[in-house]
């Protein structure tokens, strides 16, 4: 007997509660961060798995919910992987956690739509210069990282 896993709708739920409150460097709603990961992960194929863990992505990595919340969850293994993958540790070197997404299955497709989203040109030009600058070093040194130089 398969076990009964939270549905895509359950999950939004929570991670949407999660997140309540929390506002993007533009001062939006992350909400509208965390359903832009989900829908462009989607959108580039991913499983119902990997769609779940975009809801999540960076639930763990806030302090929004924590790795026992995550353990316990009804979720997939596959979707609590990749959200590990996800969650970039304080001070962890960009290079080990990047090698930890690519190892993990999955993860990679998840981060792409994080990313797309993250480097969006209206998003990074609504921010003070200096921060847009330094956010868009950042992104493309993950990608570069990641293997997807060139790639949003």
């Amino acid at each position: 007997m398969e076990p009964e896993y939270l549905s895509l709708a359950e999950v939004e739920k929570i991670a949407r509660r999660a997140h309540e409150g929390q506002v993007d460097k533009n001062g939006h709603p992350y909400g509208e961060h965390i359903a832009a990961v989900a829908r462009g992960t989607a959108a580039r194929g991913g499983t119902e798995e990997q769609i779940a863990a975009g809801w999540l992505h960076d639930s763990v990595e806030d302090d929004r919910l924590s790795r026992e919340w995550l353990a316990g969850a009804a979720l997939p293994a596959a979707t609590k992987v990749i959200v590990e993958a996800l969650t970039r540790g304080d001070d962890e070197p960009l290079e080990k956690y990047t090698a930890r997404i690519l190892a993990t299955p999955g993860a990679l497709l998840v981060k792409r739509a994080d990313l797309a989203h993250n480097s969006d040109p209206a998003r990074l030009a609504a921010l003070d210069t200096a921060t847009a600058e330094r956010l868009a070093a950042k992104y493309a040194r993950m990608r570069e990282l990641l293997g997807l130089t060139g790639e949003l």
